[in-house]
C-alpha cells in the first residue's frame, strides 16, 4: 500500500503536504511543534489534522505489518497463491485481511476439524463440486465408512462432510463481506429488557434501530444496560436475504444430487457460525465507531473547557462545600499562592453561621478577596445561599462562580498534591484547587486525569488507549496554544509542553528553585536532560516576561529571532520599540513594504512565519484566552422551585453530548437543551452551535422538581418572562 497516496487522498491534501508531515513526525517532532513552528513545510494545517494524519500513518503502518505477517504465515504453510497474494495486497482494512487469513488460522477442535481427522475430507470436495451425474450423497457416504474412526453409518459420513463444507464456507472471504455488507445496510439492532424492574435502561426496553441509522449515544447506553444486567441485544438480518447469499456462491449446479446438502450446510454454515460471528462483529464495529464520536466530543468540550478565559488579577476564595465535615475554606493571590485556610461550618447552629460569616468577611478584608469560586458538590446550594447573602452584608464588589469540582478530590489524594502542599490535608487542597480553576482553569485543570474532568458522556466505557491519547493531545495542544511562563509554571504544567518530559519539567522547577528566576529562555538549556532538541520542541512555547529580549515573551520561536529582528528594522522600528508598545503602525509599514509576501522574499523567510512574527510582535505576552467572553459571575440566587415555563436565563454551557446540551442557569441543577431546542434548524449534533464554556440566553420548558429535571429552549417562546441574571 502507497501510505502517502492513501493518506493523501482520504484528507483532500496534496501529496508533498502529507510527505513533509510523514518526515517531521518521524524525525521526532510533537504535533504543536510541527503545527506552529513548521508551517512552510505542511501548508499551514492546524493540530487536530495533523493529529488526525499521525493516527491514521499509524493505523496504515499497522495495517501493513499485519498484512505481511498473514503473508508469511500462509506462505509458511506453502498455501500462497498469487490470487490469495493480490487480495492481500488490496486489502484496505484490517477485517479484510483477517478476512482472507480465517481459512489458513490456527484453529481450536471443531466438528469439521474432527470430520477432518476421521478422513472425510474428499467427501466433502466431491459434494461440493456438484456434478450433475454424481450419486445421491447417501451413496457416495458409504466409501468413506470407518467405525475405527466412528464413521459407522454412510449418514455419519455425510453429517461429517457436510461440517466441513459448513465450516468452508463460513471461513469464505467473499461471503463474509457480503454479509458483513448486508448487515452493516440492513441490519437492525434490538435490545429488550432482562430484568421486571425500572432503571435508567427503561427507554432500551423494547427498542429497536437499523445498524445504519443507530445514534452512537444509544449504542453506548445499550452496551452498558447489557453489562449491568438489563438489557437483552441482538442484531438482526431477514434470514432469507442472508441464505441468498451463501447460496449464489456455493451453488454450482441446480441438476446435481448433491446441490440440495450443500444448500444445508450453507443454512447451518449461516445459523451456527456465520451469523453469532458476524452479529459480534457488527456490535463490536458499532461499539467503536460510537466510541470514536464520543471520544471526539470528548476531546472537543476538553478543549473548550481547558481554553476557558482566566480571572486575571484578583485575589480569590475557594469554598469546598460539605455538611459534615463543614466548608473548607482556601484564600490564593492573583498568582495562585496560598494566603489562607480555615474551615466553617454553615450548616450547622445559627451561632456557627454567623462564626463562619465572620471568618469569610475578616478573609475577605485582609486579602482584598475580589472573587468566590464555590465547588459544585455536596451542600453547594446551602453554600451558595450564604455567599450570596454574605455579598450581600458585605456591601463590596465581589462576585462568585460555581464551580464544577469534577475531579478536585482525585487531584487532592494524590500524590503530585500532597507534593505540592505537604502541609495542607486533603480536604483543604480541594478548597486551594477550585479557587485555582477560576483563576486559571489551564493550569489547574492539567494536574487532573482528563477523564475525571466531567465533560463528554460514557468515558468510563471508552478504550482506555485511546482516551487517553486523545485527551492527552487535547491538553499538550491547550497548553502549548497558550504558552507557559517559565518561572512561575507547575510541574504539571511544564510537563504537557512541547518536548518535555516529566522528569525534565521537574528538573526545570528544582533549577529555578535552586538558581532563581531564569533570565531568558536559553537559560533552560542548562538543566540537566534537556538536550538541543528538546530546547528547540519547547523554547517558543515558553515564556520569561522577566528577559530583557521581548521575544522571549512572545510565541516567536528562537530560530526566528533573527528574521524579527531584521523585519523590525525594515520598517525602522527596534526591540526597545516592541517593549515600549510603540510599534502600532508595524502592519502598516509592513504593507508599505508591498506585503508580507515581498518582505518574506527580502528577509528569506515563510510567509506563514512572518504573519505570526507580525502578530506576535504586536501583542507580546498575549493570552489567546483574552479574546473570549468573560466567565459568568453571579451575586444572586435562585431556587429551582422559582423556575416557571416561559422565563428567560443566562447560562453557561457546562457539557454537550450528542443528544443535546447542559446548561448551568444558577440553581445548583443543570437544564438539558434538548438537539431539537438548540436552533431553528436541523443540526446533526450540539457543536455546531454550542461549545463548553459558552454564555447563552435560554428559556425554561417545563421543571420537575421530584426529578431535578429542568428543560430549557434557546428558540424564544411566546410567553417569555425576561429576567435579569447579571452581576
Amino acid at each position: 500500500m502507497d501510505i502517502i497516496a492513501q493518506i493523501t487522498s482520504e484528507f483532500h491534501l496534496q501529496a508533498w503536504q502529507v510527505e513533509n508531515v510523514v518526515k517531521l513526525i518521524d524525525e521526532g517532532n510533537t504535533i504543536p511543534f510541527i503545527a506552529r513552528y513548521r508551517k512552510e513545510a505542511h501548508g499551514t494545517l492546524d493540530d487536530q489534522m495533523l493529529r488526525e494524519i499521525a493516527e491514521r500513518l499509524e493505523y496504515l503502518r499497522n495495517l501493513d505489518k499485519r498484512r505481511e505477517e498473514v503473508r508469511a504465515s500462509i506462505e509458511g504453510q506453502e498455501k500462497l497463491t498469487e490470487e490469495i497474494s493480490a487480495a492481500l495486497s488490496n486489502a484496505a482494512t484490517l477485517a479484510e485481511i483477517e478476512d482472507i487469513y480465517r481459512p489458513f488460522k490456527p484453529k481450536r477442535r471443531t466438528r469439521a476439524s474432527i470430520a477432518r481427522e476421521k478422513g472425510l475430507e474428499p467427501l466433502a470436495q466431491v459434494l461440493y463440486e456438484q456434478r450433475p451425474d454424481c450419486e445421491e450423497p447417501l451413496a457416495l457416504a458409504l466409501d468413506f465408512l470407518n467405525p475405527e474412526k466412528g464413521v459407522e453409518t454412510a449418514e455419519d459420513a455425510l453429517k461429517g462432510a457436510l461440517d466441513i463444507i459448513a465450516e468452508n464456507l463460513s471461513d469464505d472471504a467473499t461471503i463474509r463481506r457480503r454479509l458483513r455488507n448486508l448487515f452493516t445496510v440492513c441490519g437492525v439492532v434490538r435490545s429488550k429488557s432482562a430484568k421486571e424492574e425500572d432503571s435508567v435502561y427503561a427507554p432500551y426496553y423494547d427498542f429497536s434501530a437499523p445498524v445504519e441509522k443507530i445514534a452512537g449515544y444509544q449504542v453506548l447506553a445499550i452496551d452498558r444496560g447489557e453489562r449491568e444486567g438489563f438489557l437483552k441485544v441482538s442484531v438482526t438480518l431477514d434470514r432469507p436475504r442472508a441464505i441468498k447469499v451463501i447460496s449464489s456462491v456455493a451453488l454450482k449446479s441446480t441438476e446435481s444430487p448433491c446441490t440440495r446438502a450443500v444448500l444445508e450446510a450453507g443454512e447451518d454454515a449461516y445459523d451456527r457460525l456465520i451469523e453469532p460471528s458476524i452479529e459480534r462483529e457488527i456490535r463490536s464495529a458499532l461499539t467503536q465507531r460510537a466510541a470514536t464520536a464520543a471520544i471526539k466530543v470528548f476531546s472537543t468540550n476538553l478543549r473548550q473547557l481547558l481554553l476557558q478565559p482566566p480571572v486575571k488579577g484578583k485575589v480569590a476564595l475557594g469554598l469546598d462545600p460539605g455538611y459534615r465535615t463543614g466548608c473548607k475554606v482556601a484564600v490564593v493571590d492573583a498568582t495562585g499562592r496560598v494566603l489562607d485556610t480555615g474551615v466553617i461550618y454553615i450548616t450547622h447552629s445559627e451561632a456557627q453561621k454567623e462564626q463562619a460569616k465572620s471568618t469569610l468577611r475578616r478573609m475577605i478584608e485582609t486579602h482584598g478577596v475580589g472573587i468566590i469560586a464555590i465547588g459544585n458538590g455536596t451542600a453547594s446550594k446551602e453554600t451558595e445561599i450564604f455567599t450570596a447573602e454574605l455579598i450581600k452584608a458585605i456591601g463590596r464588589n465581589i462576585s462568585y462562580m460555581v464551580v464544577s469540582e469534577a475531579g478536585a478530590s482525585v487531584y487532592s489524594a494524590s500524590k503530585l498534591a500532597a507534593e505540592e502542599f505537604p502541609q495542607f490535608d486533603v480536604s483543604l487542597r480541594s478548597a486551594v484547587s477550585i479557587a485555582r480553576r477560576l483563576q486559571d482553569p489551564l493550569a489547574e485543570l492539567v494536574k487532573i486525569d482528563p477523564k475525571a474532568i466531567g465533560v463528554g458522556q460514557y468515558q468510563h466505557d471508552m478504550p482506555k488507549k485511546e482516551l487517553d491519547n486523545a485527551l492527552g493531545g487535547v491538553v499538550e495542544d491547550c497548553v502549548n496554544a497558550v504558552g507557559v511562563d517559565l518561572n512561575t509554571a507547575s510541574p504539571s504544567l511544564l510537563a504537557r509542553v512541547s518536548g518535555i518530559n516529566g522528569t525534565v519539567a521537574k528538573n526545570i522547577v528544582a533549577y529555578r528553585e535552586e538558581n532563581g528566576a531564569y533570565p531568558s529562555r536559553a537559560a533552560i538549556k542548562k538543566v540537566p536532560k534537556l538536550g538541543a532538541k528538546a530546547f528547540e520542541q519547547c523554547a517558543g512555547f515558553l515564556r520569561v516576561p522577566e528577559s530583557k529580549n521581548v521575544l522571549d515573551n512572545t510565541g516567536v520561536h528562537p530560530e526566528s529571532y533573527e528574521a524579527a529582528k531584521a523585519l523590525l528594522a525594515l520598517c525602522g522600528y527596534s526591540l526597545a520599540d516592541v517593549s515600549s508598545g510603540a510599534i502600532g503602525a508595524l502592519r502598516e509599514r509592513v504593507e508599505g513594504l508591498g506585503g508580507v509576501e515581498e518582505a518574506a522574499k527580502r528577509l528569506e523567510a515563510g510567509v506563514p512565519t512572518l504573519r505570526d512574527i507580525v502578530k506576535e510582535l504586536l501583542l507580546p505576552g498575549r493570552d489567546p484566552r483574552d479574546e473570549l467572553p468573560p466567565p459568568l459571575l453571579r451575586t444572586d440566587i435562585m431556587d429551582m422551585k422559582d423556575l416557571k415555563p416561559g422565563m428567560e436565563l443566562q447560562g453557561t454551557v457546562r457539557n454537550v453530548i450528542d443528544f443535546g446540551a447542559f446548561v448551568d442557569v444558577g440553581v445548583h441543577q443543570d437544564g438539558l437543551v434538548h438537539i431539537s431546542q438548540i436552533a431553528n434548524r436541523r443540526l446533526n449534533h450540539p457543536s455546531e452551535v454550542l461549545k463548553v464554556g459558552d454564555i447563552v440566553t435560554v428559556w425554561v420548558l417545563s421543571v420537575d422538581v421530584a426529578k431535578k429535571r429542568i428543560s430549557l429552549t434557546m428558540k424564544s417562546p411566546p410567553n417569555r418572562q425576561p429576567i435579569d441574571r447579571s452581576p
